[in-house]
């Protein structure tokens, strides 16, 4: 049965009709409105340093040279120095461990009068309003105004979906209201345009609307990883493959930082089998499609189609960007990969291994030890790679050709696949955060990259956990007071949000949004200071 929550299961909701006119967490326009803003930063500030790049805490000490060992001892010393403890991970030939079973899906949820209940009560409209804004209120800038929102809706009973695009607002509320009004699916965050949206019909000069600004995006689905996990496909998901969503914002993180600069990168997991990045800085917001491509295509490693062959195929010597994303990927290649997926458990994947080898006799003595051991572990089939070198097997091997085939076996089994298209253009559209996805009821929530390796993607928040959740506070809160407690203060000040499992989303995204807004704040008032001392005499 559709779960029911009454609009006055507790006290704050006795304001719920009036929220309809100036909602409880949106900026309120008077006089003060800056100065208040400015307060709330300041207040908040203290708390929101900006958050760090993706932690570097490895779950597993591989040495990589140990990953391309014996294959060419001198050129492996050269190209991947190392000061960590020598660890041979290839001397045996554990088997893989029994994969777990895949953890059931939450229930699919797009209940009407469920999806009304989160937009109204739990979404971060005004946090979402300051970061697509820049700024606490709107006369500072048009960066939310002539913003694009697009939605789907949803007609069951014309069995279609209509795409809505061009849709603007003049702050929080009022894009709330529309939201709560139409309840779509789901809503898309699309660029500034160098007008109102909405009024592009009426410029006489149709070319004079164009998008000025938007974050870069990069998308990543692990759809695109169904050739090489072996635990799930399509839609599905588990916390073994997830690993490779683990591995992909690891690598692009401390590209987007280390090699570009950029600091206010926000990571938002899709709410079934993915994740989107957001990079906001000023810097990223303002580039044209020449220079997206050319980032993107800096990041592009990964080429082809499940069909295809070989998926990586690089200049040497490598580039210090696929150097770094090595030592990032060599202990997930290890445990995530070999040990967890077993990529080459059957002779058909196996042939795939094979053919990213350089020398056909060393080929076929690996093919024909493999066939004499059935069920022989993709780690031991890793090992045998080098063992079989070493021992002679082909007299004429290349080993230098060896160590960069196996390079590229391991980006190939590990590197972010992107979603290209998505990064290009400044026109495109991306699912906004804190949305709740159609088909698994999950909210699209942030992904805190100094937890990374905790964060589990089957158990963040769904509409349906919220909304039991806020009914079990209500409960409580009233037992209180039936027990002499002062139940009625609590809980009072506190937003519907804050009294469930969304709050340390939507903390990390506050103080995401408040780093943000006092950098782009910064360079103004320092600007101001110096024009204003160049004046002195």
């Amino acid at each position: 049965m559709p779960h029911s929550v009454s609009p006055k299961a507790d006290s704050h909701n006795d304001t719920n009709n009036a929220a309809e006119a100036i909602m409880a967490d949106a900026p309120i326009p008077n006089d003060n409105s800056q100065q208040n803003a400015d307060n709330d930063v300041a207040m908040t500030e203290a708390n929101a340093a900006d958050v760090p790049a993706t932690d570097g805490e490895e779950k597993k000490e591989v040495k990589l040279e140990d990953l391309f060992a014996d294959a060419a001892d001198a050129e492996s010393d050269e190209e991947f120095p190392s000061s960590r403890p020598v660890k041979d991970y290839f001397s045996s030939s554990p088997e893989a461990p029994d994969l777990p079973s895949e953890a059931p899906a939450p229930a699919a949820s797009s209940n009407p009068e469920l999806l009304r209940i989160f937009y109204q009560r739990f979404f971060p409209w005004r946090y979402l309003f300051q970061w697509l804004n820049h700024s606490p209120v709107t006369t500072n800038t048009n960066d939310f105004v002539h913003r694009e929102f697009a939605f789907t809706l949803q007609f069951e009973a014309q069995a279609k979906e209509v795409y809505q695009r061009y849709q603007s607002y003049t702050g929080a509320d009022t894009l709330r209201k529309d939201v709560v009004r139409l309840l779509p699916t789901r809503f898309e965050i699309g660029p500034v345009y160098s007008t109102n949206p909405r009024e592009r019909k009426m410029l006489r000069n149709t070319s004079a609307f164009k998008p000025l600004a938007k974050e870069l995006c990069f998308d990543i689905d692990l759809t695109d990883y169904d050739d090489i996990r072996t635990c799930c496909d399509k839609a599905n998901i588990c916390n073994l493959c997830w690993q490779f969503m683990t591995m992909a914002i690891k690598v692009l993180d401390v590209a987007l930082r280390e090699d570009f600069g950029f600091k206010h990168i926000l990571w938002v997991y899709s709410g079934r089998r993915g994740a989107h990045a957001w990079v906001c800085d000023k810097k990223a917001r303002s580039m044209d499609d020449q220079k997206r491509r050319a980032i993107a295509g800096y990041l592009e490693v990964i080429r082809g189609g499940a069909q295809s062959g070989k998926k990586v195929n690089l200049w040497r010597p490598l580039h210090p960007h696929l150097s770094r994303s090595l030592e990032i990927l060599a202990p997930h290649f290890q445990t995530d990969v070999l040990e967890a997926q077993d990529p080459w458990s059957s002779s058909e994947r196996a042939e795939h291994l094979l053919s990213l080898l350089p020398n056909k006799a060393l080929n076929d003595s690996l093919r024909k030890k493999w066939d004499s051991s059935p069920g022989r572990s993709s780690t031991s089939k890793w090992a045998d790679i080098d063992s079989l070198a070493k021992s002679g097997a082909s007299k004429n091997l290349d080993t230098k050709a060896l160590l960069e085939a196996k390079q590229d076996v391991v980006l190939e089994y590990t590197y972010p696949r992107l979603d290209i298209e998505v990064s290009k253009k400044l026109n495109h559209l991306l699912k906004s955060p804190f949305v709740v996805h159609p088909g698994t009821g999950r909210v699209c929530v942030p992904i805190d990259t100094r937890k990374l390796e905790d964060f589990d993607p089957l158990s963040v928040p769904t509409v349906q956990g919220l909304a039991d959740e806020i009914d079990s506070f209500s409960n409580i809160k009233n037992e209180d007071h039936e027990g002499g407690v002062a139940g009625e203060e609590k809980g009072k000040n506190l937003q519907d949000w804050e009294k469930t499992s969304l709050k340390p989303y939507v903390d990390y995204f506050r103080n995401f949004v408040v780093a943000l807004m006092r950098d782009e704040k910064e360079p103004k008032v320092k600007r101001e200071r110096e024009e204003g001392e160049s004046m002195e005499f």
